[in-house]
């Protein structure tokens, strides 16, 4: 079964190898309208529009609200300060939530029984088992300079694939530090077994620009690939058994 969902501004599909997996999916897609009226910067009355104004307290929120502020500042601490739970000095945690989203989407497949999947949130992907016996997903990434090219291709089975860059949104990661957008890399991928980290340790690596490399090598269970502004490429030790480019 194949479906896409337009929520939380962007497109979410579904590629599920499973007999009857039409309830699950409706689930899992109900989950993400449900992370939009949350936690949607763009919307007004979600919790964290709320939160932000001063309205609610945290208290007064969702109990994932909690759990998501808790996991940015956590990122926050782990990356140096290159992720902020408040871009611009307003609350957004928004850097973090779709990974969130996602991998709680692929738990709710598996959850049912639906192990063999992808689930694209927007370019921040969860592999889940394989799409046919024998086989492995395959996940291109597009080139941030030259369009309708790929970068690289990683092949993988359970895997979480998060990319960071200019290619699709243009330079909008903003390094904490100086309050100027980040310039240092054209884009870079991020791959481990969860998402929500995966995603979160993305936006932080392409804030760091250069020094992203070395950091990315010391977090346990994550590997990175990047494009550089001239075009080169480089990637983590245990990067290039997964991928092609």
């Amino acid at each position: 079964m194949r479906h896409t969902e337009h929520v939380m501004g962007t497109v979410f599909s579904f590629d599920v190898r499973a007999s009857d997996p039409g309830p699950c999916v409706a689930e899992a897609v109900a989950w993400l309208h449900h992370v939009d009226e949350v936690f949607s910067t763009y919307r007004p009355d979600s919790a964290v529009s709320r939160l932000a104004r001063g309205e609610i307290t945290l208290a007064g929120c969702p109990g994932e609200v909690a759990d998501v502020l808790r996991l940015c500042e956590s990122v926050a601490l782990v990356s140096h300060g290159y992720f902020t739970l408040h871009p611009g000095g307003r609350l957004d945690p928004s850097a973090l939530v779709k990974g969130w989203a996602v991998e709680r989407a692929s738990a709710i497949l598996r959850e049912a029984g639906a192990s063999d999947h992808c689930v694209n949130g927007g370019g921040d992907i969860r592999l889940s088992g394989s799409p046919a016996p024998g086989r492995s997903w395959r996940v291109g990434v597009a080139h941030p300079l030259r369009p309708g090219e790929l970068a690289a291709v990683v092949s993988a089975t359970d895997l979480a694939v998060a990319t960071s860059g200019t290619a699709e949104r243009g330079t909008h990661v903003v390094d904490p530090h100086t309050g100027r957008p980040a310039t240092g890399l054209a884009s870079v991928t991020v791959v481990g077994p969860d998402l929500t980290l995966a995603d979160a340790y993305a936006t932080s690596a392409f804030a760091m620009g250069s020094a992203a490399r070395n950091w990315v090598e010391g977090l346990r269970g994550y590997e990175a690939f990047a494009v550089t502004p001239s075009g080169a490429t480089w990637h983590t030790s245990g990067f290039h058994p997964r991928v092609t480019a």
